[in-house]
């Protein structure tokens, strides 16, 4: 029934601080943006900015990048040199990185894949 995600909405608070974090720091590639929104890509991804109230919630619900191990330094040091402030450690197999975006979104960086994370279980 279903094939994949077609694309992710998420609410800023600020659009042009959010459009430069996801695009200058996070390297979306963006397509169109409008007063209350834009849209981005993140290879075959399609993401969405809205301009509205975002109100980021206490739980663990997250959107986690993949990135390869290669370039998980760099990306998060370029992150966290944005001034992102961290929500979590990893405790997990791979590296992660758990972020805010400016409107306070969960967002990860992640080196791994379904495979690996259930070989981790494993041990």
């Amino acid at each position: 029934m279903l094939n994949g995600i077609n694309h992710i909405t998420i609410a800023v608070n600020d659009l042009e601080e959010s459009f430069d974090f996801y695009v200058k720091i996070l390297g979306m590639v963006p397509h169109a943006k409008w007063l209350t929104g834009a849209y981005l890509s993140l290879n075959h991804l399609w993401f969405c900015l809205s301009l509205d109230k975002a109100s980021p919630s206490n739980d663990y619900c997250h959107l986690a990048f993949d990135v390869p191990d290669t370039n998980f330094k760099m990306a998060k040091d370029k992150i966290l040199g944005s001034g992102a402030k961290q929500w979590k450690q990893n405790k997990s197999e791979g590296n992660s990185l758990y972020f805010l975006d400016p409107n306070g979104h969960k967002l990860e960086l992640h080196v791994g894949n379904l495979t690996n994370r259930l070989e981790s279980l494993k041990n």
